[in-house]
């Protein structure tokens, strides 16, 4: 019968017939221990020594010795003198255990947590796992170095199988058996959102709504006061959905993507140690889908982006804060940022990153061709250096240059036009669709430095869609269709635009993007006015049903003063009693006030604000902007306003204008440039 050991407490060893074995000493269990976190690797006698002595003695080697020797006998007394030992062996430079993989408890925890199978079949194996835990993993070694690392994913597989207990539990419809272990967990843990959610879950599934809320706030002011972090989107979303009594809060099975997700997940948490570098280049990657899913998930990615970039910085890595700030390759369709401050940190980070990181491994690739600044995308590429192996930096370099075109949008920063067709020419060199289509979304960000662009927006989105529908990019090919929805509808090709709406919205069905349907929404409230389908007031209510869809969207720069523009626009285009005089425009109060004040009768202050009108920011609402300045300075004879304001239109006279965003739009340029005249 075989020897067993425990370090799910103190350590300790038991023979075959499950009596203990005396172990003698300290540092014979600290020899022991050691082994055992080694997993059945060899040890070397070097760092054992190291490890078991702070400041060895000079028979070190020689004690060390003494106490392989007396674990030999200990654990094989029926071993033959002289013989080879079969556990504790001799190899190499050191030692190892070879204990069998259902020896060691920890290892049979590990196995015994996974979460495999049916709720039922789960619930008793974690439960009987949970008892063999006698104490703190490694009790004996809390404080030794060694054992940190391995003492630490015990614990957290530990506090893990706990939560799984509680699931499988609510899962079999034993809500009321999992609040008492669930009220103690989060009491010891307290920073455990997910022990949280399960509490506030139990305690719904037994009729206590007020006690699940109550736990809820404890949560929050737990998190917000000693932490300073709100709670996250699953806090959030449960407490939203028990004040709702959602139906899917009732006791149920899980569905298989849920239970493939907890097995995965469980698998990584016991797989890839905490504070592995690994973990912040696989958190990326779930903030990227994270983004995409709207509402709480978007804020909840934009947040946690800053954080991954910062503990990247921290650990000095250059090469990993490259691929940690490029890989959050999130497809962006409007072009005013939600997050300003977030966006200058990361592109502060991106331009440090680039200055460090080793030089490119082949420099032609980071030339630009002398027509770079103005190429329409598809010319900016020799054919001869199309396939030129440039290596995974010039690719990182890339990202960086995309991240960079796409987190300065809507300003005039330089180095936007010129990151954007950087990495333009550095994908297509590099033969990579995915990073293309990135590189891609970063030169339509830049493609607003002045009006009449719709013609290339409308090349950059044909390109999208023919790579990305050939190598299964699909939030870039519904980038691409939204990207010609705008396009075609600037050009006034209604048909058109309609082709792209509705394969996005059927990309989004398919693939659960529901962000994509706010934008759809909107364009057909803008079909409706644009077309004269419909009289002014059911064009409002489209407009105000759309508008509706922003609310938690988790879009501020889209949301914020959206709607009243689109009443003022609707209002200045059919003379409609809309009310949006004294309405918050947002970013667009200094071109819109003008005229607000002008129909308030408030003539030499209009004239005022229009001296000092700015240009209007290089965004999708350009052309919208320049036709209200257009219109004021027209209605009070600012001639070097109309000036101001015919050059910068006159690029766009086929295009309707503001339609280009594909959200509102304020008739014919041409109008406009008629009225200037």
């Amino acid at each position: 019968m075989q020897v067993t050991f425990g370090v799910l407490g103190p350590v300790a060893a038991w023979d075959g017939a499950g009596d203990p074995i005396a172990l003698k000493g300290p540092r014979h269990r600290a020899v022991l221990a050691r082994l055992i976190v080694a997993r059945r690797r060899v040890v070397p006698v070097a760092h054992l020594v190291t490890d078991l002595w702070e400041d060895p003695p000079p028979d070190a080697v020689g004690a060390l010795r003494t106490f392989v020797a007396a674990l030999r006998r200990a654990l094989e007394p029926q071993r033959p003198p002289r013989s080879p030992a079969r556990l504790l062996v001799t190899e190499g430079p050191g030692y190892a255990l070879r204990a069998e993989p259902d020896a060691v408890d920890a290892w049979r925890f590990e196995r015994a947590v996974t979460p495999s199978g049916s709720p039922a079949d789960v619930l008793p194996r974690v439960e009987e796992a949970l008892g063999w835990w006698r104490g703190p993993a490694y009790a004996d070694f809390s404080d030794e170095p060694w054992a940190r690392a391995e003492r630490s994913r015990l614990t957290e597989l530990q506090l893990h199988a706990v939560e799984r207990q509680a699931e499988a539990r609510l899962d079999l419809g034993l809500a009321g058996e999992a609040v008492p272990d669930l009220d103690a967990h989060v009491a010891e843990h307290p920073w455990r959102e997910e022990g949280w959610r399960l509490l506030a879950l139990a305690l719904y599934r037994t009729g206590r709504q007020g006690d699940s809320l109550a736990v809820l706030r404890r949560a929050r002011e737990l998190l917000v006061e000693h932490l300073g972090v709100d709670p996250g989107p699953g806090l959030t979303r449960l407490e939203a959905d028990i004040l709702h009594h959602a139906p899917h809060l009732a006791p149920g099975r899980q569905g298989p993507a849920d239970t493939v997700w907890a097995r995965a997940a469980a698998a990584y948490d016991r797989s890839v140690p905490s504070g592995a570098r690994a973990r912040l280049e696989s958190t990326v990657g779930l903030m990227r889908d994270l983004a995409v899913t709207g509402g709480g998930g978007l804020r909840a990615a934009r947040e946690h982006r800053v954080a991954a970039i910062a503990a990247a910085e921290e650990l000095g890595d250059v090469e990993l804060t490259a691929r940690v700030i490029g890989a959050y390759d999130v497809p962006a369709i409007w072009t005013r940022l939600d997050d300003p401050d977030q966006a200058s940190h990361v592109i502060a980070a991106a331009e440090r990153t680039l200055a460090t990181l080793p030089p490119s491994t082949s420099s032609p690739a980071t030339t630009l061709p002398p027509d770079a600044a103005t190429a329409v995308p598809g010319t900016a590429t020799p054919a001869d250096g199309a396939r030129s192996p440039l290596g995974a930096r010039d690719a990182v370099r890339a990202r960086l240059l995309a991240t960079i075109a796409l987190e300065s949008r809507g300003t005039n920063a330089a180095r936007g036009p010129i990151a954007a067709r950087e990495a333009e020419v550095l994908a297509r060199r590099l033969d990579d669709p995915g990073l293309l289509a990135f590189a891609l979304n970063g030169v339509f960000m830049q493609t607003f430095h002045r009006a009449g662009l719709a013609p290339d927006r409308d090349a950059i989105g044909a390109e999208l869609i023919a790579l990305s529908a050939r190598h299964g990019l699909v939030t870039y090919e519904v980038l691409g269709h939204l990207i010609r929805l705008q396009a075609r509808s600037a050009l006034a090709d209604f048909p058109g635009a309609d082709t792209h709406a509705t394969a996005a919205d059927h990309l989004a069905a398919r693939h659960e993007l529901p962000l994509v349907g706010v934008f759809t929404q909107w364009y057909r409230a803008l079909r409706l006015d644009a077309t004269g389908q419909a009289p002014p007031q059911e064009v409002e209510a489209a407009y105000r049903s759309a508008a509706a869809r922003l609310d938690g969207a988790g879009m501020p720069g889209l949301e914020h003063g959206l709607l009243p523009l689109a009443l003022l626009s609707l209002r200045l285009r059919h003379t409609s009693p809309t009310s949006a005089d004294d309405a918050d425009f947002g970013p667009y109060e200094p071109w819109t006030r003008p005229l607000v004040l002008l129909r308030l009768g408030h003539r030499h202050e209009a004239a005022a604000k229009l001296r000092d009108v700015p240009d209007p920011p290089r965004d999708l609402l350009l052309e919208a902007m320049w036709c209200l300045v257009a219109r004021a300075a027209a209605a009070v004879g600012d001639r070097e306003t109309m000036a101001r304001a015919r050059t910068a239109l006159a690029p766009a006279a086929a295009e309707l204008a503001g339609a280009g965003s594909g959200l509102l739009t304020l008739g014919p340029v041409s109008h406009h440039l008629d009225l200037l005249r």
